[in-house]
């Protein structure tokens, strides 16, 4: 009896948990919430976002149509896996005329202080700016989402942003990733 009811509790709690889990997703459509990135001596904002060291900014004033967030932790395996595939992606976006102004791809690495981001940064090559969330406020805004997550944002003239992707795990085939990205967009 003591065992079934144990198991019945455990069934219980990890259902409860799963269900807490989809509540927090981002979805589609719905406003980003309104975060607040701040530049490293590591970020390498400047030439790519126009910010400098030291400044901080909310991504609807990113000067881009779309911005492709990356959500990594740099002790998530997957993540880790995924590096590759990503600086792919960044270099598919930054060698298309047609993309490279209008897309922009950062990452925020959730729980990793500014050492950890650019130790992440240094081992994968990453070119594109990462941001440091290490207490966790920006992953706390986003839902607590797990990593690898990718969220696509559409930034609309009036400084508003609605989500337009959203999705937990890896990129997959990058030229289908990007061409199924475009296709949420009006770059077509």
């Amino acid at each position: 009896m003591k065992k079934s009811i144990m198991l019945w509790t455990l069934i219980l709690f990890l259902s409860m948990g799963s269900l807490s889990f989809a509540a927090t997703s981002l979805k589609i459509g719905e406003a980003l919430p309104d975060i607040t990135l701040t530049v490293s001596k590591d970020t390498v904002a400047k030439d790519y976002l126009g910010w400098g060291w030291g400044s901080s900014f909310k991504i609807s004033e990113i000067e881009a149509r779309y911005v492709l967030i990356e959500i990594f932790s740099m002790y998530c395996p997957y993540c880790q896996a995924e590096a590759p595939n990503v600086n792919k992606l960044y270099g598919k976006i930054q060698a298309n005329p047609k993309l490279r102004d209008n897309i922009k791809l950062i990452g925020i690495g959730v729980g990793n202080t500014v050492f950890e981001v650019k130790t992440f940064k240094t081992k994968y090559k990453i070119s594109f700016p990462l941001f440091a969330d290490a207490d966790y406020v920006i992953h706390k805004q986003l839902g607590e989402v797990r990593t690898p997550y990718f969220i696509g944002v559409k930034i609309n003239a009036d400084g508003s942003t609605r989500i337009i992707y959203s999705q937990l795990g890896v990129l997959g085939d990058v030229d289908q990733f990007l061409k199924q990205f475009i296709a949420l967009t009006d770059l077509k």
